[in-house]
């Protein structure tokens, strides 16, 4: 068990997500960066739909109630233990009244603290995740306050993860970030280093857009709004102009569909987004880059780069074979000790 020290605004539980109810007007949620998550329950040996902690404001400071292990995935926060530092992406032991904080990340935005057998809360409409919209799933349908007692699944696994970590930071092994681990995107310049780059298909309405609006599309970075959530990504950049006045019903939806609305400025829905909406969509971002899309700050920029199905297929094979990469490493290090 941890107990929550910080006035968590916005922190959620999450797992990979609620899937198959979109026509019952069920959203998705989960967890935003869905693979940093299934990096923190790999590192621990937790099922994969297990859930854990996505922080999104920082600092966030929480008390174990329990000796218990933990990992830090995500975005690179500078976190300790009392006065330890954590290493990210890495298997630490907590003690019992152990504190731990999470201060400013120093890149990304979202970090996830997974847990010991993952997040124990109801599982609703086959998920752990919080619906915030719908109050529901999570804990109690809300973000996190201030003296919420979570529970995890599992108990102390000192013994399972002991002996290999460096000295000072704890016990545990780790892993390389995927940034760092897959194939890099393609630049597009003038792109800046705090510009996150994704792929990006086309949709249904992409031919319905003037050339030069299309080519500012491709061509500039669109800058991340504060009115940016889990919801969407509002952009700000050139303004989008069809060719004529496009109306159409509302039609179904996922995350990653980039609308225009009126205004012509678009918006990326993500994981809260509602399932159904009627501004005309002029591209999706691929599976595969959402993650990217996840850590993506306020006040940066985000910039597309055309792809196609074939490529976006192919990403996410890499993404796939990546993980299993990292799976199987774990499992040798763990069968190494026994």
């Amino acid at each position: 068990m941890i107990e929550v020290l910080s006035s968590a605004a916005l922190a959620t539980v999450q797992d990979h997500g609620r899937e198959g109810y979109l026509r019952f007007g069920v959203g998705t949620a989960g967890a935003m960066d869905r693979l940093a998550l299934a990096v923190g329950n790999l590192l621990l040996g937790n099922a994969d739909d297990a859930a854990a902690i996505e922080i999104p404001m920082f600092p966030f400071r929480i008390r174990f109630l329990e000796d218990l292990d933990f990992a830090l995935t995500g975005a690179d926060c500078a976190a300790r233990l009392g006065e330890r530092p954590v290493l990210p992406w890495w298997t630490t032991h907590a003690t019992k009244g152990d504190v731990l904080t999470i201060g400013v990340p120093t890149n990304g935005t979202r970090c996830y603290l997974s847990l010991a057998g993952g997040v124990d809360v109801p599982v609703v409409l086959g998920s752990r995740s919080t619906q915030l919209r719908g109050q529901f799933g999570g804990y109690e349908g809300r973000s996190l306050q201030k003296g919420d007692v979570v529970k995890a699944v599992g108990a102390s696994r000192r013994a399972a993860t002991e002996g290999i970590a460096p000295q000072g930071f704890g016990f545990g092994f780790g892993t390389v970030p995927p940034e760092y681990s897959l194939t890099p995107l393609p630049c597009v310049p003038p792109a800046q280093s705090g510009d996150t780059v994704v792929r990006v298909l086309p949709a249904a309405e992409y031919d319905c857009y003037r050339p030069e609006s299309i080519e500012a599309f491709w061509r500039e970075g669109w800058k991340v709004t504060p009115q940016s959530d889990r919801y969407g990504y509002r952009l700000a950049g050139p303004v989008l102009e069809p060719v004529r006045s496009i109306e159409k019903r509302s039609h179904g939806i996922v995350p990653g569909v980039i609308q225009v609305p009126h205004s012509g400025q678009p918006i990326i829905q993500l994981r809260d987004a509602q399932p159904s909406g009627g501004y005309p969509k002029i591209g999706t971002v691929i599976e595969a880059d959402l993650w990217r899309l996840a850590q993506a700050r306020i006040g940066t920029k985000i910039r597309f780069v055309q792809t196609n199905w074939q490529e976006a297929v192919a990403a996410l094979e890499e993404l796939d074979a990546w993980l299993l990469r990292v799976r199987n490493l774990i499992g040798l290090v763990r069968s190494s000790r026994h």
